[in-house]
């Protein structure tokens, strides 16, 4: 069963009913004994970092994450907001991410004179393999809406990649139990779909 995070941010029923639509089980739960009972942990998000780690901080359920995740290594996959909490923190403001990548969110800073937020389709391209990412096609194509973006320190963190604004960034990350992207994949069609099959079947 895939326990959605429930912590006051992101668009928890349109994951949760894509799952459905796969016939993959998946419930939202705010609850750290659903949380500790789950085989997989989606981390959702939209909108302010800090807004984010303030509910982490107000919920609890930094520690929860911690037992299942880091030190059980229970699969977790973050998207958006989900993502940039994995890191250590971010520009757009104060509060402490989860510190489980290696890197700081930075904002898009455009070369070319292209709008912040990045809102649309955009191509990424593998920086290696990996499970998740198996069988996405010749050109994947992902629906982002961002801003920021989770800047990795370490090279074999880093998953995708895609440009935006002249600016190459970060678009997935992986490390162990974990696997986090800067797009939706739930309003990603064919290319966000195999994704989420994708995670339900990942056994790291």
């Amino acid at each position: 069963m895939i326990t959605i995070i429930d912590y006051r941010m992101g668009n928890l029923g349109s994951i949760c009913n894509m799952f459905h639509r796969l016939g993959i089980k998946a419930r939202v739960s705010a609850d750290p004994e659903t949380i500790r009972a789950s085989d997989r942990l989606m981390l959702p998000g939209v909108g302010h970092f800090s807004n984010g780690a303030r509910q982490f901080a107000e919920t609890g359920l930094r520690e929860v994450l911690e037992e299942k995740v880091e030190r059980g290594g229970t699969p977790l996959l973050g998207i958006c907001v989900g993502q940039q909490l994995l890191g250590s923190g971010s520009e757009e403001g104060e509060g402490a991410g989860l510190g489980w990548i290696a890197g700081r969110c930075v904002r898009f800073r455009p070369q070319d004179g292209a709008k912040v937020p990045q809102m649309g389709w955009n191509y990424v391209q593998p920086a290696r393999p990996h499970p998740v990412i198996a069988d996405i096609g010749d050109e994947p194509r992902f629906y982002f809406a961002n801003s920021f973006w989770l800047k990795s320190e370490k090279r074999d963190e880093v998953l995708l990649e895609s440009i935006y604004g002249g600016e190459r960034f970060t678009a997935g990350v992986a490390r162990d139990s974990i696997v986090a992207f800067q797009f939706h994949p739930e309003k990603s069609h064919r290319f966000g779909m195999r994704i989420l099959e994708n995670f339900a079947k990942w056994s790291p």
